[in-house]
């Protein structure tokens, strides 16, 4: 519901402060005056388009704010954390457009996009006048009222997931068969290349393990001279190392005296000498053992050679074998078993019969509706001037299926006898179109989502016993509806559509011989009788106040 709008520095208005309540509400005026322009700021507030011209001329911008109150709205509450916006009991949207022509966008404060601001501004108010905004104008918004009409929404929504995961899994379905060939090639050829690592099955720590022994073995010859080399040196006859320690410590122990230090070299010497014998028996030891073995040799080369090939071919090193083996497995697994197109299609043939079936059950539901809908709007057409007038609900099958179901739905009018239905935005009379929207918003009121409602000169080409039945209606609009409150605001030059409104609000415009500006303020008791008065006939009598008065009376 709107509860607030602002407007500052826009075409004719300098800064106005306007508070909405719940019911409905009517602009009444002098022709001239400028009832259009609140409506023409609420309409940028809501997403419409904006140009320099619309700028209060010397401003530098204009700036027009609207603050709703959400909290009987889930929809759009939802759709604010969708877009990750701030959510709250209150929405406020906001416009600015620059004297340079430069626009931006507000809700909560946080810059949006127009679209934004328009897809947020559609849930909140509809407006019904001439202006691009008028969603019904839109077939969504037909398929919407039929659907809401004929308590199908939740079936519509079913409808709509089951295209969804159809459609999506059409897709995988679309792009693993296009690409058929090329995936079973693919497979073909990490099969191959799985069955030669597999083949090859490299341990960890198997390509060091093999590198040192191939090492050792291929330099045996030289090894085992060296240890020869060594072991006579350590304890191989006279003058070995053995030896000479030996005869130092025999010089050691015959020397008379020993100081603190002599002692200490005897007790190195002797540890030293117990270390070289310990590491002869060690190298002895290793000389028996010690076995060269081509064979062996040859065996190992065989398999680093076979390991480094490995690695050449995928372009990866050694060590890396192993991590790509579980790499072509993962692609190989993700490819899937060649069966995987069947299986696909076959998930597609079912998903589309779960699809068929539901959105079969909206079109029956919409069916249904759609000709006590037609009836309904027709009966309220006939007091509303327009007895000649046929409206009806086409449903047209489409060429493919969509997330909305089988059939597109459209409203069809006839004005004339005789005439064949066409669109609504193809009617002759803007104001037609206000009262066939009329109609439909009072048949639908009670399952619309939409909580605030906009007229403007929804009276237009009537009079008399008709206007007063469009200000009931509007009256009616305007009251609790599915168990919500409801909001109208209505533009109307007929006095019968003012008295039945829940307040009024005055346009005026005035002069200070400089420039001119729009003033706009709700009427109270007296003053709301005087304003009744001068719709009725334009002077301001004794007999039109008398009639005034009892007009507002039978509200």
């Amino acid at each position: 519901m709107l509860l607030h709008l602002s407007i500052s520095q826009f075409t004719l208005v300098d800064q106005l402060e306007l508070e909405f309540g719940p019911g409905t509400s009517t602009l009444t005026g002098e022709t001239g005056a400028g009832k259009s322009i609140t409506l023409d700021a609420l309409g940028l507030a809501l997403g419409d388009r904006g140009n320099a011209e619309l700028v209060r001329a010397g401003a530098s911008r204009a700036d027009i704010s609207a603050t709703f109150d959400i909290g009987d709205h889930p929809a759009a509450t939802a759709w604010l954390q969708e877009q990750e916006l701030d959510v709250g009991q209150e929405v406020i949207l906001r416009r600015t457009i620059g004297a340079d022509g430069r626009s931006r966008a507000y809700i909560n404060g946080q810059p949006v996009t127009l679209l934004q601001l328009r897809a947020l501004g559609e849930q909140l108010i509809d407006i019904h006048s001439q202006h691009e905004h008028q969603s019904l104008l839109k077939k969504e918004t037909h398929r919407r009222l039929l659907d809401e009409f004929a308590e199908a929404q939740e079936v519509a929504a079913e409808t709509r997931i089951h295209f969804k995961t159809w459609q999506d899994q059409y897709r995988r379905y679309r792009a693993l068969a296009d690409s058929a060939e090329e995936t079973e090639a693919r497979r073909q050829l990490l099969q191959y290349q799985l069955e030669e690592l597999e083949q090859l099955d490299l341990q960890a720590h198997e390509i060091e393990t093999l590198e040192s022994e191939q090492r050792q073995l291929a330099n045996a010859g030289q090894i085992l001279s060296g240890s020869y080399q060594l072991a006579a040196l350590l304890s191989g006859g006279e003058g070995d190392i053995a030896e000479q320690l030996h005869r130092a410590l025999q010089l050691l122990s015959a020397m008379p005296e020993q100081s603190p230090a002599l002692a200490e070299v005897a007790q190195m010497l002797d540890s030293a000498r117990i270390q070289v014998d310990e590491a002869a028996g060690t190298l002895s030891r290793h000389i028996d053992r010690f076995e060269m073995d081509p064979e062996r040799l040859a065996e190992i080369e065989e398999r680093l050679s076979a390991i480094y090939q490995a690695a050449r071919k995928h372009r990866v090193q050694p060590d890396e074998l192993p991590a790509l083996q579980l790499q072509l497995q993962a692609e190989l697994d993700e490819i899937g078993a060649p069966d995987a197109l069947d299986k696909l299609a076959a998930d597609c043939a079912k998903l589309e019969a779960q699809f068929r079936a539901t959105a079969g059950k909206l079109s029956k539901l919409r069916q249904e509706a759609a000709a006590r809908l037609a009836t309904a709007v027709n009966s309220q057409l006939a007091e509303l001037a327009m007895p000649h007038a046929r409206v009806e609900l086409a449903l047209q099958p489409q060429e493919k299926p969509a997330s909305s179901g089988l059939e597109e739905v459209e409203i069809l009018i006839s004005t004339n006898p005789g005439q064949p239905p066409r669109p609504l935005g193809k009617i002759a009379s803007g104001g037609e179109l206000s009262r066939v929207s009329l109609a439909i918003q009072v048949v639908t009121a009670q399952t619309s989502r939409t909580p605030t409602l906009v007229f403007d000169e929804v009276d237009v080409g009537i009079g008399g016993a008709t206007g007063d039945v469009v200000g009931r209606l509007l009256r009616q609009l305007g009251d609790s509806r599915n168990g919500r409150v409801g909001q109208v605001i209505c533009v109307t030059h007929l006095a019968q559509v003012a008295a039945r409104a829940h307040r009024q609000y005055l346009v005026e415009k005035h002069s200070d011989g400089d420039a001119a500006f729009v003033a706009l303020r709700e009427l109270k008791n007296g003053e709301r009788r005087e304003e009744i008065a001068r719709m009725l006939g334009g002077e301001t009598t004794t007999q039109s106040l008398a009639h005034a008065e009892e007009m507002l009376t039978r509200t």
